[in-house]
């Protein structure tokens, strides 16, 4: 390959520049793996003619065999390493490229969705496009583990405190320039979908003992030397069969006797068994980067302090169930037999476990909170151009100038201010079809739960105070349930004002409020429940069609501002431009639509 790219310089041409060098490197590597294959499909061809020579025909001695076959096997190494490298340069280009589909706005479909995270009945996570194809998930979620893929989903569904918001922001700020890291981590495992069931290898840690080990390791690694030795007896010496027999029933009295707990033990460690070599990779790539803020500081040092890094221990285990699989081999069942190898297999394990089961959760939940930190790092790399939050800790408050959202790539991303406060508490937005009021919602959705997280937001600036979002965007019935898209809104509601009860200030998202009933009933619904949230303490932004929930402005007490988008018809065609203005709007667009697509009205 030609001279390695600098890291230096704007994501974008690092990543372009990183990319064409490994597509470079991989077109060599084809070429030197396609030629090691046909090059050792040549020495194959030439050993059999060799082998019929020397044994079939006996023209030439048997020896000449040895070249071409000592050979093949040279090549059979190399061809294996060349396909060894290859992939790797393969899947460190695939992470730049990647990251240039995330750059350029291609990024939708490449990711992982995160849709087993959504769940309907949560107050935002539909409505704010948190998970699926295109979603909040998928553009942030570059982790590697099911646990660091829980706890990303985790941040995103539940607010943090300030401080710890605050220390987030510190550990993500300091890993902004690891990109060395963070391509390491998206090579560990051939892909996201590897996932170490992290819930069930804790589970499996802490479970109660069902083998005792005291001593008994010792028991069965003398029962096995007595019997491979009196084997070699009876073969070497002719001692006879007897000691040998005798040796044997006591191993197998032995291990009938712990035959049931041995059984438990080893059922038990199949299920977080899989994919260890990926947490013991993470790990070891983890334990060597130096970390400075407070956070990362606290993660790094619970991944040290001990006599064997948690890597070597994980490791370690890895290799335990690696040699407890060799007893699937039929070769190897009559030999693991004589050496007791379940047994031994169940009694280290549990060895293992005495000493290391009660630190696998605090390993992996380090490792995992790392893991999302580095996830929101290459974001904000990435996006240079956003701003990480000022977090307070008095409000409710959401201030934000230039306010963009995260999934709309571009130009087609218009920016506008937004502010609620004591002195302006809700904002009831009118305008057109298509305008830009469920568009805006959702910007402030998003804003709120990336900058709570502790990765950067799409503004200029945002100054926001810790608070839970309640959502009432995405709405509709239910034909399983027989719910009505009217009773299906008006539980969403109930929930939003249940959530006023709990620690965090609200911040209440509602499209065309109670928009599924007549206008008279709409407008004294639409009144009270907003009413009720203001009086519960809560901020937010409510849209609608129906101007006579503008007049709730004139109660000066409830401190809430009319704002609206507004559009222009030009020759039959609507324009819209997406720009939040002060007051009511003026004129609807619903008749210009309905023309627009052929109804006669």
């Amino acid at each position: 390959m030609s001279s390695k790219p600098s890291w230096s310089g704007a994501p974008q041409s690092v990543y372009s520049g990183w990319a064409e060098h490994l597509e470079g490197g991989a077109t060599t590597w084809r070429r030197w793996e396609r030629s090691v294959s046909h090059t050792r499909l040549g020495v194959f061809a030439v050993g059999l003619v060799a082998g019929w020579l020397a044994f079939g025909s006996h023209q030439i001695p048997a020896s000449w065999v040895l070249p071409p076959a000592g050979l093949f096997l040279l090549l059979v190494i190399l061809h294996d390493r060349a396909i060894r490298r290859l992939r790797v340069i393969e899947r460190t280009a695939s992470f730049f490229a990647l990251g240039l589909a995330r750059i350029d706005g291609s990024w939708p479909g490449k990711g992982h969705s995160g849709l087993r995270y959504l769940d309907p009945a949560h107050p935002y996570a539909n409505d704010l496009d948190i998970f699926g194809e295109g979603s909040l998930f998928e553009l942030l979620g570059t982790v590697r583990t099911s646990a660091g893929a829980n706890l990303l989903a985790r941040w995103l569904l539940e607010p943090a405190p300030a401080a710890i918001t605050r220390q987030r922001q510190a550990a993500v700020r300091e890993l902004v320039p690891k990109i060395e890291l963070r391509r390491d981590l998206a090579l560990i495992g051939e892909d996201v979908g590897n996932r170490i069931g992290a819930e069930r290898l804790i589970e499996w840690g802490n479970r109660p003992a069902s083998l005792p080990t005291a001593g008994l390791h010792w028991v069965a690694g003398a029962l096995t030397v007595t019997t491979l030795g009196s084997l070699a007896a009876w073969i070497l010496t002719g001692a006879g069969a007897i000691p040998f027999l005798f040796a044997i029933a006591v191993q197998s009295a032995f291990a009938l006797a712990l035959r049931s707990q041995v059984v438990a033990t080893l059922a038990a460690a199949e299920a977080p068994s899989q994919d260890l070599a990926v947490l013991s990779g993470l790990l070891a790539r983890l334990e060597e980067e130096p970390m400075e803020a407070d956070r990362l500081k606290e993660l790094s040092h619970s991944l040290a302090g001990q006599a064997m890094p948690p890597s070597r221990k994980i490791a370690q285990l890895g290799r335990l169930m690696q040699f407890l699989d060799a007893r699937r081999n039929q070769f190897f069942a009559p030999i693991g037999g004589l050496l007791l190898w379940g047994t031994q297999m169940a009694l280290a394990l549990e060895r293992w476990r005495a000493d290391c089961g009660p630190t696998l959760g605090p390993w992996v939940d380090a490792s995992a909170e790392i893991e999302v930190l580095c996830a929101l790092s290459g974001y904000a790399y990435e996006q240079p151009g956003h701003v990480f939050p000022e977090i307070v800790e008095d409000g409710p408050v959401f201030e934000a100038e230039g306010l963009g959202h995260p999934l709309i790539f571009g130009d087609a991303c218009v920016r506008n201010d937004l502010t609620l406060s004591r002195d302006c508490r809700a904002l009831v937005m009118s305008g057109s079809n298509m305008s830009g009021k469920s568009t805006l919602l959702r910007t402030a959705g998003c804003a709120t739960i990336m900058a709570l997280a502790g990765a950067p937001v799409r503004a200029n600036r945002l100054r926001l105070s810790p608070i839970q979002i309640g959502a009432s965007i995405r709405i509709s019935d239910s034909l399983r349930t027989g719910t009505s898209h009217f009773l299906a809104e008006i539980k969403r509601l109930r929930q939003i004002v249940d959530l006023t009860a709990q620690e965090w200030p609200v911040l209440f998202l509602l499209d065309e409020v109670l928009h599924g009933t007549n206008s008279h009933d709409r407008k004294i619904g639409a009144d009270a429940v907003v009413r009720g949230l203001l009086k519960r303490g809560a901020i937010g932004i409510v849209t609608t069609h129906d101007l006579a929930l503008a007049r709730i402005a004139e109660h000066r007490e409830l401190a809430v501002s009319n704002v609206h988008f507004q559009d222009r018809i030009e020759n039959g065609r609507m324009f819209f431009d997406f720009r939040l203005r002060e007051g009511v709007v003026a004129r609807s667009n619903a008749i210009e639509l309905m023309r627009s697509v052929g109804l006669d009205v």
